[in-house]
């Protein structure tokens, strides 16, 4: 590796890596230093993160990464959106972060808007409404009651562990449904009228942002620089994506949408629950979230077996043995993802297939449905055409759904790059550190040193046929 080296800290919900990074004049270089798991687990009545077990693993990740006996620049940190950890005076945490997907939420949406309307909420964030937002925590928070100095989500948290400052990255800060989309700060007449606590709430801080030098105890000669700390964030910044094209970062979630350079915020948007998050350099990302491959991997869990050789499987069959709508609020969280599809196929009148290829056919099948109709609500909102997608993140690896969105798109189809979240991440670390001038500079960079696949459309009657049930199965459960 070149003598200027990046770290990326990259935690997904329920896994996180820590990558060696490296820019030289010909090749863009990554290095996996550490893969590291932690599933979240029931703690005192709810469902938690062992944050001292994650922090453990990076602190442990680092050093390995500092052994490699080069200058380290800087080092960033992105994760999932919206989860937080509280902070006493002392700095220590108050509890163990509770996980998004834990039911304590049940009923605070409904709560919300007894005081501040839906559709006042959405004009001021101009956020999509789900109900493991963070405006939808802090309410059940609240409710239960707590005392903390600082509320800090889940890459400022680490952050603080770091370096001991306590600011919030803008990217992430925007998921929470509690920041203002026209002034970029923390919407403190909302909060107040919800009567959530904001004296908890620290500075917001843009993506690039130096936060500090690493705590000498921890010793790692480096500093932290605030990347886009959302892991979609990061991984929009780091996609060279086409003038005119869409994204889809296609993961546990699928995120579906387009760069734009302001926010799109009006009664139709609403309507459609689509959502404008912040991204890197005045950058903002217009999209829908879709449920994505966590039904796949939930099903897989059930079923055991070889991932490659289910896909395999799945490629084999050439019928459409049926189709769901895979945005169905019964798969967010059920005890079995197999149940739950059988009992939406019982209330669309299809038969539930008993080979787990077949299954998962389905939901592959139905997921690309799903993005062409996401896709199309974008042409008509943004009224802007799209000329193609740009598959992103683990997800641009699964080679059945990136030809299956081609074809319900009809539109050509990029997958990768695999490792957009990462890369992205480094990116708005170099660009900090002068190697970059711009972001479109970096993605220039990017664009021409990593590879993308292509995929192109093809249709058939069968094709035709399954589009237009699986419309009329979201005409009938699909909400937005």
């Amino acid at each position: 590796m070149s003598n200027c080296l990046y770290i990326a800290v990259d935690l997904g919900a329920g896994s996180g890596r820590v990558f060696l990074a490296a820019f030289d004049e010909y090749a863009l270089l990554l290095e996996e230093v550490r893969r590291f798991r932690y599933p979240p687990s029931r703690s005192a009545g709810h469902l938690r993160w062992d944050f001292p077990g994650i922090f453990a693993e990076i602190k442990q990740g680092l050093r390995e990464a500092a052994a490699r006996g080069r200058e380290i620049r800087s080092v960033g940190v992105d994760s999932w959106g919206v989860d937080y950890g509280l902070i006493d005076a002392e700095g220590q945490l108050v509890e163990l972060p509770v996980c998004y997907r834990d039911e304590r939420t049940e009923g605070a949406m409904e709560r919300v808007f007894e005081r501040v309307s839906r559709e006042e909420i959405f004009e001021r964030t101009g956020i999509q409404f789900m109900l493991f937002n963070t405006l939808f925590q802090l309410e059940a928070h609240r409710r239960e009651g707590f005392d903390a100095h600082k509320l800090l989500l889940i890459p400022d948290l680490i952050n603080f562990c770091l370096t001991g400052k306590c600011v919030a990255e803008y990217t992430n800060a925007t998921t929470t449904q509690m920041v203002n989309a026209r002034t970029g700060n923390w919407d403190y007449d909302l909060l107040n009228r919800l009567s959530l606590p904001v004296n908890v709430l620290p500075e917001i801080i843009p993506a690039g942002t130096n936060v500090g030098p690493i705590r000498a105890e921890l010793g790692i000669d480096a500093h932290v620089v605030a990347p886009a700390t959302h892991d979609t964030g990061s991984a929009i910044a780091g996609a060279p994506i086409r003038s005119g094209w869409a994204y889809i970062s296609s993961g546990t979630w699928s995120l579906v949408g387009v760069e734009r350079e302001d926010v799109l915020i009006n009664e139709e948007v609403a309507r459609h629950n689509f959502t404008n998050e912040g991204g890197a350099f005045g950058t903002i990302r217009f999209l829908k979230n879709v449920m994505g491959l966590w039904l796949l991997e939930s099903c897989r869990k059930e079923w055991g077996g070889d991932h490659d050789a289910l896909l395999s499987a799945v490629t084999a069959i050439e019928y459409y043995p049926a189709l769901i709508f895979p945005d169905d609020k019964r798969f967010f969280n059920p005890p079995s993802m197999i149940e739950a599809i059988a009992t939406q196929l019982v209330e669309t009148d299809q038969e539930m297939p008993q080979h787990p290829a077949a299954i998962a056919k389905v939901i592959l099948d139905s997921l690309a449905f799903r993005y062409a109709s996401v896709l199309r609500k974008i042409e008509e909102l943004t009224g802007r055409e799209i000329s193609g997608v740009q598959i992103i993140g683990g997800g641009s690896q699964n080679r059945y759904l990136n030809q299956a969105t081609a074809n319900a798109t009809g539109l050509p189809v990029l997958a990768g790059p695999a490792e957009a979240t990462v890369i992205g991440n480094v990116v708005v670390q170099a660009i900090a550190d002068g190697r970059f001038a711009s972001l479109t500079e970096a993605r220039q960079y990017v664009a021409a040193n990593v590879q993308a696949q292509p995929f192109m459309p093809q249709s058939s009657i069968a094709a035709d046929e399954a589009r237009h049930r699986y419309d009329m199965i979201e005409a009938q459960l699909g909400q937005n």
